[in-house]
């Protein structure tokens, strides 16, 4: 058998629309470590979001901040923060459309506001308890920022993309999107893992859902969309498995051959 390297995303992926994870899914990525492949997470989330999931599943290997920041067994191997200057720009631009920034580094995140409905609904969603989130507006001052969360309907997003054009948007809530420094995606640093652990694109599967799993799944040399993703997702995706809520995991990864 060839060693190969999965990657999952968590939300949509891993855990169901309930954010919890199927056990049929848990007993899958325990049969493919059992057989001696390698498996690790690809995440828009932080590092402290995926610490109780990584525990249920003894995965010590990720990708976070949607590339921006991967870690493999307890060391840190890339870091791709937001330059400060672009920070300084996006909070001048968001201020002038008094929409609220979210900060997260790689201990913690951190607003640019106080109590916020939108912010408090979008974090919900996640199972995200936002009753610790402190207000620092000037958080990006002296902390590396790896990803920010901006909050804007989708009619005011094209604002941004003209007027921030070095920066990167992705939009993964009705009222927030992603803002990555431009060029980063899960693929980077997805690129930057493998290149450690030796593995070559063709040896390496990733399964998705959503809008900033398109570069992933692009990239690797089996990208499986789940069934719950949007049409885009699944258009370029190599495979398209079932919905996470009726074992897309485990049917997936059966689809591929990589269980029987």
């Amino acid at each position: 058998m060839t060693k190969k390297m999965i990657m999952f995303d968590i939300d949509g992926t891993l855990l169901d629309h309930e954010k919890k994870l199927p056990v049929s899914a848990k007993e899958a990525i325990k049969s493919l470590k059992e057989v001696g492949h390698e498996v690790a997470i690809a995440t828009g989330r932080a590092p402290y979001f995926i610490n109780d999931l990584r525990k249920e599943l003894e995965i010590d290997s990720f990708v976070c901040f949607n590339g921006q920041y991967v870690e493999i067994e307890g060391e840190v191997i890339y870091k791709n923060p937001i330059d400060k200057e672009l920070l300084m720009q996006l909070s001048d631009f968001s201020t002038s459309y008094d929409h609220p920034l979210v900060y997260m580094g790689a201990e913690f995140m951190k607003s640019n506001t106080g109590s916020h409905s939108e912010i408090e609904e979008s974090l919900r969603s996640l199972f995200i308890d936002t009753a610790q989130l402190e207000v620092d507006a000037n958080y990006y001052n002296n902390t590396e920022i790896y990803q920010t969360l901006l909050y804007c309907k989708e009619h005011e997003e094209s604002s941004y993309r003209s007027n921030l054009g070095s920066l990167n948007f992705i939009r993964w809530h009705e009222f927030s999107m992603d803002v990555l420094p431009l060029g980063g995606s899960k693929a980077k640093g997805i690129e930057k893992f493998i290149e450690k652990k030796g593995f070559t694109k063709d040896q390496v599967y990733a399964f998705g859902d959503n809008l900033n799993d398109i570069e992933m799944l692009q990239y690797v040399g089996y990208g499986v969309a789940m069934g719950n993703a949007p049409e885009e997702v699944k258009k370029i995706a190599r495979y398209v498995t079932k919905d996470v809520s009726e074992n897309g995991i485990a049917y997936g990864l059966e689809m591929v051959g990589l269980l029987p």
